[in-house]
């Protein structure tokens, strides 16, 4: 049976937890990496059975960085902490990378309810997509955070980024190495409590410009190892 770790970058979501391990698949490891939460999240983690990192630099990159750091599975996935996606649905994600499908699967955001999605960040995300394909010829339509591939793949792609562009820097990355990339749609539902990272239209300028930086870096030669 197919097994993996799934990488939660997780600050201040007590409320979320319970029902984001609840959907773990049988038999996987979820990486609550705990980025200076201040509400219990860490110990609620812990006695779900989470693995429970702590790190202590802030950001969102640095919190799934060092997850993929603590990760010792075949394959790794990546999902937020706020009950907005269904780790669940990873299952299919890893099937498609095992039987050579694709080395990286992403899940394309489809909004359940309006408030699901704000009309800010749905507009941020867009332009993202647009300059995504004129840098890199993918006609991706999400840089959403759930998604999976192999662990030697991810680490391969030394991936530096430790703020909101660390989601775009692993697929250019990825497309720069020649790794296969798809996308399948999933549901999106309203998150628990309010995103840290694009509730607001100053998040998500932040957030943007973060990935605008990471668009900007030239092309790079990665060594063959882990790369296929």
């Amino acid at each position: 049976m197919l097994s993996a770790d799934i990488v939660l970058p997780c600050l201040n979501e007590a409320e979320a937890l319970p029902w984001v391990l609840s959907r773990i698949p049988a038999g996987w490891r979820a990486v609550v990496v705990d980025n200076g939460s201040t509400d219990g999240s860490a110990q609620i983690a812990r006695t779900l059975g989470a693995h429970v990192v702590h790190e202590p630099q802030r950001g969102f990159g640095a919190a799934c960085h060092a997850g993929l750091a603590a990760s010792a599975a075949e394959y790794v996935c990546f999902c937020d902490c706020d009950a907005s996606l269904d780790p669940g649905l990873l299952t299919g994600f890893v099937r498609q990378v095992a039987e050579g499908g694709s080395d990286m699967v992403l899940g394309r955001r489809r909004p359940r309810t309006r408030r699901a999605w704000p009309a800010h960040a749905r507009a941020g995300n867009l332009v993202l997509a647009q300059m995504l394909r004129r840098r890199t010829g993918l006609r991706l339509h999400d840089l959403g955070p759930l998604r999976a591939a192999r662990r030697t793949d991810l680490l391969a792609l030394d991936l530096t980024d430790r703020r909101s562009g660390y989601p775009l820097q692993m697929v250019v990355r990825a497309s720069d190495a020649g790794l296969r990339i798809t996308e399948v749609d999933v549901p999106y539902l309203p998150r628990s409590g309010r995103s840290k990272v694009t509730g607001t239209w100053r998040g998500t300028w932040h957030a943007v410009r973060d990935m605008s930086a990471v668009l900007a870096e030239q092309p790079r030669s990665l060594a063959a190892g882990g790369v296929r």
